[in-house]
């Protein structure tokens, strides 16, 4: 009962918070701008992920295009008639708005908000024009959206009407073809060489002849509609849209005409969808996973594909978008995170070495106010209200220009640094000042000397094997669970419980690296102070005397090491995006420039006049088609077929930093057997090996049998591949019609500009550059570049620091030893060689550590999530920028001590003398 009597509160003494503050300013004022500064980092960098997550989501449906879009299909109302013939339905186009309102109706307030307004298609089948030395197929398309589809302006004829005056009459199921009038663009008129009124002859899939009428030639008003892009075939022929070596025309179906289409073909040959184009400014990241969900319970809930009836059929590929772009997201929020945790894990260890210089400047007053009979709790109370007053102060200033740098502000990433000021010197102090004033003495039993000596070995055993666990369980966690949260659809973007070890594990590992060193260094600096005692250079001695003397301090080692091997592990992230971002752009393009022609005839003239240009290297032109239809013995494959010269192919891609391809010789070699062409395959499953044979079909005659002979590289970034050599193929019945030009050298870009051709110019350079400034990209690219920088100031900072915390007892030695003779410069030497070893060190091994760490980290990053690649990059070790860390390092030793020397001459030595009576 009397304990609890004489309790009380702490009584701080305010004027000796007041008097302590004002006399350590500078320290106290050195502390507040870390923390300020950090937390600006901090809490701006999640804000501005955040925002670039909807700028992300954003560009990647920008990017997906179609394949972003929702499309819903349904069958048409039956059309039979009484007399058992089928009724010519002249409400038809109304139907079609009808079912697109419906569609729009089915979509949900949300989905619909991130949707533009829906364009409804109507197509025929694919149908072949007959006459002609090459393949040409055509197509019948309705268009039509909320103000009745894309405007044209008709420069000959008329737009398409109805075949029969009458409104609505039963036809025949096995009459005479029905008549059907269309409307052909300029480019397709003039490419089948066809006028208004002119007939064109079809055929369908079975041989069975179609009765197709121009009646009039149009103009597009806007080309650029986005309805157009659901049917580019309207607007110009379209090589390849239905096979290798194909070319696509399309004519344009009136509201009138649109009935006779119905009529002209089987009953379920005509097919309606509805098609949805996202609406990017819409989307962001936070209502993504909604919409992703949206969209895969609207697919779940669509119609069977086999019953005919009139329900709803969706199909999208929206949710698989929006799902890559979080996916994306979560990477880069993982990769920040590990940055931050460097910088933070610096930032505490700074402070931590800040702190314990105050406290040794703080030590006499604590003695003094210890002896007068301070209490412990009283003192601890002083320094915690001083350090929190302080360390909140600044953090609140931080996050303050964090609000006003970024759209937001997040303090979780503060709360360490916050903690680690607010809680460092009251506990540094008030141990200082309990060693001050207890009374244990030092055993005289050699036996108790060692227990004590064994005790403080051992926790120092225990605080290390902990640090080597957690770093082993935290690299373990991160290769085995890697760093994206588990849950995608549910991540919000700050860090959860269950990254906490793996986001962690590059901080761990240098902690670990860093205790390793301070475990070798007073072994190294004793061996070297052996050799200096057998040596006749006193300098040497007392410099290596000094080395050892110091070897053992543990915070200042930590802080250099761990500063210095960050730095160098975001150098090389950094260094690994950008050479990833360069190396994705040639795999991308090519070369440094391709052209995309749309004339078939005109490739091969149009690469004769590049490759006369000036500073062009190699031209290459091929036959690029995507989506090939391939046949193995029992699948049907869709890879990327590229019909090229091999050998001139083989020497583009020796001339750039793509892989070298020397399987690319063995096209132009016979095949295994005597009608098979060599093939190159590149198989995203690898199911694929030499020695398959596989089918290339062609419209109207026999299929072309290939034998894979080897492994193809990849061609644009594409997975599944297949290349062959095109005198080859030609031997075999089906000659190129080249669509691509790959072009190299320092003059490309140029002379592709030049082309005047109707092509799309794609620039290697352009490519990087778009990738580069992606919103993710561009963050993660200057947050490692900024870590970096942060973390090299905070490497120097502690350097200063250390240098600071022994300064007193260093040139009280050195001043002592002038008084045997030592001369100034003398003492300076003496006085770089007691700070030369732990920066020496950590020049050489912090960038060590750094790079060991990137290579054993750099694949959970998933950096190939940011720089477009199919395969992680590999880590690009910045030599130059490494050395410029460690020189720095050195030039700090070398600037500090000077500086340091003019400052203490003005100690004079009858104080250094007296010291310690």
């Amino acid at each position: 009962m009397n304990g609890w009597l004489t309790r009380r509160w702490p009584a701080p003494h305010w004027p000796s918070v007041r008097g302590r503050g004002r006399a350590d300013a500078g320290p106290l004022l050195l502390t507040a701008a870390v923390i300020a500064a950090v937390a600006l980092l901090a809490g701006a960098v999640p804000a501005l992920l955040r925002a670039a997550a909807d700028d992300a989501v954003q560009d990647t449906v920008r990017r997906a295009s179609h394949a972003s879009n929702v499309l819903v299909h349904a069958n048409w109302e039956r059309d039979d008639g009484p007399t058992g013939g089928r009724i010519r339905i002249s409400r038809l186009a109304e139907d079609v708005d009808d079912f697109r309102a419906r569609a729009a109706y089915a979509l949900g307030p949300d989905l619909d908000a991130a949707l533009l307004p829906p364009t409804a298609v109507v197509s025929g089948p694919i149908l072949r024009i007959t006459g002609g030395s090459v393949p040409r197929t055509f197509q019948l398309t309705y268009l039509a959206d909320d103000v009745g589809g894309p405007e044209v302006t008709w420069i000959a004829g008329s737009a398409p009407g109805p075949a029969i005056p009458e409104p609505s009459i039963e036809v025949p199921y096995n009459g005479p073809p029905w008549p059907v009038q269309v409307g052909l663009s300029e480019a397709d008129a003039a490419a089948l060489d066809l006028g208004p009124g002119d007939r064109i002859p079809v055929q369908d899939g079975q041989g069975r002849d179609k009765d197709v009428r121009i009646s009039g030639i149009y103009r597009p008003a806007d080309g650029s509609d986005p309805a157009w892009r659901l049917a580019p075939a309207l607007l110009r022929p379209v090589p390849g849209a239905d096979g290798v070596g194909t070319t696509r025309f399309a004519g344009l179906l009136s509201r009138e005409s649109l009935p006779d289409a119905r009529l002209a073909f089987d009953e379920d040959e005509l097919r309606r969808s509805v098609h949805f184009a996202p609406e990017p400014d819409a989307l962001t990241w936070d209502a993504s996973a909604a919409l992703a969900s949206q969209m895969v319970r609207l697919k779940a809930a669509s119609g069977s594909s086999g019953v005919r009836d009139q329900s709803l059929k969706w199909e999208s590929q929206l949710d698989t978008v929006l799902r890559d772009a979080r996916t994306q997201i979560s990477a880069a929020y993982a990769q920040a995170a590990v940055l931050l945790a460097g910088v933070l894990t610096a930032t505490v260890l700074v402070l931590l070495l800040a702190a314990d210089l105050l406290v040794r400047r703080r030590t006499p007053a604590l003695t003094a106010a210890r002896q007068r009979g301070a209490a412990l709790p009283d003192l601890g109370a002083e320094l915690i209200i001083e350090s929190t007053v302080v360390s909140l102060s600044a953090a609140a200033v931080g996050l303050a220009l964090a609000r006003v740098a970024a759209p937001g502000v997040s303090w979780t990433w503060t709360v360490p640094v916050v903690l680690a000021g607010a809680v460092a010197g009251p506990t540094f102090g008030t141990l200082a000042a309990a060693r001050a004033s207890r009374d244990r003495r030092q055993p005289a039993n050699p036996a108790a000397r060692r227990w004590i000596l064994a005790t403080g070995q051992l926790r120092r055993a225990a605080v290390e094997a902990a640090v080597l666990i957690a770093a082993v369980a935290a690299f373990v966690t991160l290769h085995q669970r890697g760093l994206r949260p588990v849950a995608a659809d549910g991540d919000s973007g700050e860090l959860t419980g269950d990254l906490v070890l793996p986001v962690s594990a590059v901080a761990l590992g240098v902690l670990t690296g860093a205790l390793v060193l301070l475990r070798l260094l007073p072994v190294g600096a004793r061996l070297v102070l052996r050799q200096a005692l057998r040596s006749r250079r006193p300098l040497a001695v007392f410099g290596a005397a000094r080395a050892a003397t110091t070897a053992g301090r543990a915070l200042p080692l930590l802080v250099l090491v761990s500063a210095t091997a960050l730095a160098s592990f975001a150098l090389v992230v950094g260094g690994t995006v950008a050479r990833g971002l360069a190396d994705g752009a040639w795999n991308t393009v090519g070369a440094d420039a391709r052209l995309d022609v749309d004339a078939e005839a005109a490739a091969p003239t149009v690469a004769e006049r590049i490759a006369a240009a000036p500073d062009v290297g190699q031209v290459v032109v091929a036959q690029v088609t995507d989506s090939a239809r391939i046949f193995t013995e029992s699948t049907l494959l869709t890879p990327r077929l590229v019909i090229v010269d091999a050998a001139a192919f083989q020497r583009l891609l020796a001339t750039t930093p793509l892989p070298d391809a020397p399987a690319l010789a063995r096209l132009t070699a016979p095949g295994p057997g005597p009608e098979d062409v060599p093939a190159l395959v590149l198989s995203s499953d690898g199911e694929l090996p030499t020695g398959t044979r596989l089918q290339l079909t062609r419209e109207d005659a026999p299929a072309i049998r290939l034998a894979v002979v080897g492994t193809a590289p990849s061609v644009g970034g594409a997975s599944d591949v297949v290349i062959v050599d095109a005198t080859a193929l030609a031997e075999a019945g089906l000659p190129a019609v080249p669509n691509t030009v790959w072009v190299t050298g320092p003059g490309a870009a140029q002379a592709v500009s030049n082309s005047d051709i109707a092509a799309d110019v794609v620039l290697r350079a352009d490519v990087q550059r778009a990738q580069r400034v992606a919103p993710l990209t561009a963050g993660i690219l200057r947050l490692a570049w900024t870590a970096a920088a942060v973390l090299l100031a905070l490497g120097l900072l502690g350097l200063t620091l250390a240098t600071a915390a022994g300064a007193s007892e260093r040139w009280q030695t050195l001043t002592r030893l002038r008084t045997l003779g030592l001369r100034p410069r003398d003492a300076r030497w003496v006085a770089a060689g007691e700070l030369l070893p732990p920066v020496v060190v950590t020049a050489i091994c912090g960038p060590l550590f750094g790079v060991l760490l990137a290579r054993l980290t750099l694949g959970p990053l998933e950096l190939r999530l940011l720089t477009g690649q199919a395969t992680d990059p590999a880590a690009v070790l910045p030599w130059w920028l490494l050395g410029l860390v460690s020189v720095t390092l050195l030039a700090a030793v070398a600037a500090v001590v000077p500086v340091e020397s003019a400052l203490r001459r003005r100690d004079r030595l009858s104080e250094v003398l007296r010291a310690g009576e």
